[in-house]
């Protein structure tokens, strides 16, 4: 055994070295491999809300492994090809924008349904407020088909478990050849022309409140944040009195902040109203609603709304930090309208910050936070304006380090 291990001290001490650094290399790459699972655990239920099948956290831990951009990408991206991901997680994300109470379990409709099928197919999430689009069950999948006058069909997808995630369940379709339908594809303007937005804000009151719902889900600014009396207020309508209690002062100070910019941007909701009896949303072409000239008396000088013209007051002033990028100051109509507001900064950053919430389970709070947001708002408008990749590049982020 001459030569042998065994009669070599050396060569033995030397060999236990090498098999030491084999099983230390080992013993590292099972910890790599551990932490890719974990991490794509995390990343799986943070954006799905379920736990992945071993298959594909597998395949997700293999792409995590690589430490590439693309790779992490990837990773998010397989994770939201699980059902849960549209059928859940999704539609709890877009339900309260659907209602004033913000009810995230509110029956599904077609406005959910709408956000919904965009993410799917990576429709250009600056639509959302203009295109002539919705999403319904295909022929034959429930029992009641797309109606103007009720929610049944998408409370049928609902409790049948339709998968959101096939597009041969679940398909897009235009507004304006809808059943029914009263507006032309020119008319028709992304969510605001929904039912469920008709209903949830065209429903009494005066049109503004579809505005204000506009800015809370689509700027992330309620009215008080856009507040600014530096604006005219030649636009405010009769109804709002300028001499309130008696004191003109709360309408300079008050009043106008939030109408001077907010009643000519409502003014594209003209000749729309729901009807609650019918169940319907109405669109009375060329024809002024009349709740926009209700209490005329109250201030008989004020602006009287003729047609559906809007203008962005808001485009100078404090709130021009939006950043206003639409193709025109002013316009007719909800959908021209909705244009300008997909335009500016603010939507992209509020989409991302909305993501954000969504995703790491809270807003954003560090400057390395909101460094990421901007980026990330950056990526979204560079890539199509893909909600889909601001989920999967929030993911990687959320995930990162923990």
């Amino acid at each position: 055994m001459s030569g042998s291990l065994g009669t070599n001290p050396g060569r033995l001490l030397k060999g236990i070295a090498v098999l030491v650094v084999v099983l230390a290399a080992l013993v590292a790459a099972g910890t790599a491999t551990a932490g890719s699972r974990e991490r794509a655990k995390r990343m799986h239920d943070r954006l799905v809300g379920v736990p992945p099948n071993d298959e594909v956290l597998t395949a997700m831990a293999d792409l995590i492994d690589l430490d590439t951009d693309v790779a992490l990408l990837d990773a998010a991206e397989l994770a939201m090809q699980t059902p849960d991901f549209y059928n859940t997680a999704l539609k709890r994300f877009v339900t309260p924008w659907t209602n004033v109470a913000g009810d995230a379990f509110a029956p599904f409709n077609d406005y959910t349904a709408l956000v919904i099928g965009m993410v799917r197919d990576d429709v250009p999430f600056d639509q959302v407020l203009s295109a002539d689009m919705i999403y319904t069950g295909a022929n034959g999948v429930v029992a009641s088909g797309y109606s103007q006058t009720d929610n049944d069909h998408y409370e049928e997808l609902d409790a049948d478990d339709v998968d959101l995630s096939n597009p041969a369940l679940f398909v897009q379709r235009t507004q304006s050849n809808l059943p029914g339908s009263q507006m032309v594809s020119s008319e028709t303007a992304g969510i605001i022309t929904t039912r469920a937005a008709g209903e949830a804000f065209f429903s009494a009151g005066t049109n503004r409140r579809m505005w204000r719902f506009i800015a809370i889900n689509y700027l992330c600014r309620d009215m008080e944040d856009l507040h600014d009396i530096s604006r005219p207020a030649d636009r405010i309508r009769q109804d709002v009195g300028r001499s309130p209690g008696g004191d003109s002062a709360l309408f300079a100070n008050g009043c106008t902040g939030c109408h001077s910019g907010m009643d000519p941007l409502a003014g594209a909701f003209a000749y729309f109203d729901f009807d609650a009896d019918a169940g319907r949303v109405v669109y009375t072409r060329g024809e002024v609603q009349g709740k926009y000239l209700i209490n005329a008396n109250t201030f008989p000088g004020g602006y009287v709304t003729v047609d559906d013209r809007w203008d962005n007051f808001w485009r100078a002033g404090p709130n021009s930090a939006l950043g206003w990028r639409g193709p025109a100051p002013g316009g007719f109509g909800a959908k021209s309208l909705g244009v300008e507001v997909a335009s500016s900064r603010a939507f992209s950053v509020c989409q991302v910050e909305k993501v954000f919430r969504q995703v790491c389970f809270r807003p954003p709070s560090s400057d390395d936070d909101y460094a990421k947001v901007q980026e990330i708002a950056t990526v979204f408008e560079d890539q199509s304006y893909s909600l889909r990749r601001v989920f999967a590049e929030t993911a990687v982020y959320c995930t990162e380090g923990e």
